[in-house]
Parts: C-alpha cells; sequence; structure tokens
C-alpha cells in the first residue's frame, strides 16, 4: 500500500502524537491512525497536514484518557 519510506513517517507522527496516550487504549490510537492513513491516502503527504489529522482525531476522541 506505502512504500517502506512513507509508512516510516506514518508511524513516527503516530508515534509523536500518542506518545501521551496509554498504551491500553487502543481505540484512540485506532482513531488516530486511521485519521493519518485517510489524509495519506488522499494524497496530503506533509508532515503538517499528517500531524494536524491526528490531533484533530485526538480532539475528538472520548476524553476519559486526558
Amino acid at each position: 500500500m506505502f512504500d517502506p519510506d512513507t509508512t516510516v513517517v506514518l508511524r513516527a507522527v503516530l508515534a509523536e502524537l500518542c506518545e501521551q496516550v496509554p498504551v491500553l487504549e487502543s481505540s484512540t490510537r485506532t482513531r488516530v491512525a486511521s485519521r493519518i492513513l485517510d489524509v495519506a491516502r488522499s494524497g496530503e503527504w506533509s508532515i503538517d497536514d499528517l500531524r494536524k489529522a491526528g490531533r484533530d482525531a485526538l480532539h475528538d476522541a472520548p476524553t476519559m484518557w486526558r
């Protein structure tokens, strides 16, 4: 689906955005990953666009972990 270099970038953005999210909070991590992948699939490749999509997903996530 994505080339190895792109996958590294996507994983790095996900890790950065979810560093404060508990590991067991998989639904939040999945929500963020899904939003990042949606943006990447649409052709938005800038790291800023990926981060914004992930931050938006975090903002929309349930608040019990914040």
